[in-house]
């Protein structure tokens, strides 16, 4: 049967019709800001506290993005008669965020918990060379990082919690041992 003459111009009125009824669902960006999904990537704060200037971060990023500069510092001895111990100090911490393809290796290999996502995403500029933010911006960013989500109730206890729990009970049954022992002549 051959096609009716304008019967694709009429399906396509109809489309046009049903898309003009519909409320529109346009976000008003400026004035509103979008939810995010918890778990989005923003830009990466820094915890400065947290870094032992490892540079794993910086080794095992595949753009090159991270730049470290820090210096060796000596440490008195904790206690007399110890020894000296040298020390990593940071001196910069920068990430080129023209360059980062966000993939966040970065944050998953530092040992110690010193990169961490900030939900943060308006950090445009308008010379590429102002996207290098140093350790105070990166510092900034930090504390717009939100809470980590709640562990499941029914999740396995953390082997390194277990082993803790387990030793303070062992050492609080020994005191009350000794306590017991001690109290009656």
């Amino acid at each position: 049967m051959p096609p009716i003459p304008g019967s694709g111009l009429a399906k396509g009125l109809a489309v046009t019709l049903r898309t003009m009824t519909k409320k529109t669902v346009t976000a008003q960006y400026p004035d509103t800001q979008p939810e995010l999904p918890p778990r989005s990537r923003g830009v990466i704060g820094l915890f400065e506290e947290n870094c032992t200037v490892c540079m794993l971060c910086a080794r095992e990023c595949p753009d090159w993005c991270i730049y470290i500069d820090s210096h060796k510092e000596t440490v008195p001895p904790a206690a007399p008669g110890g020894r000296e111990r040298s020390r990593n100090v940071l001196d910069r911490f920068a990430i080129d965020f023209s360059l980062c393809m966000y993939c966040g290796i970065c944050i998953e290999v530092c040992p110690f918990d010193a990169l961490f996502w900030s939900p943060e995403f308006e950090y445009a500029e308008t010379d590429i060379h102002e996207l290098t933010h140093e350790r105070d911006k990166l510092r900034e960013w930090m504390w717009t990082v939100p809470e980590p989500p709640a562990l499941d109730p029914g999740a396995e206890e953390p082997k390194e919690i277990a082993a803790a729990r387990k030793t303070a009970d062992k050492l609080a049954a020994q005191r009350a041992q000794q306590s017991e022992e001690g109290g009656t002549p």
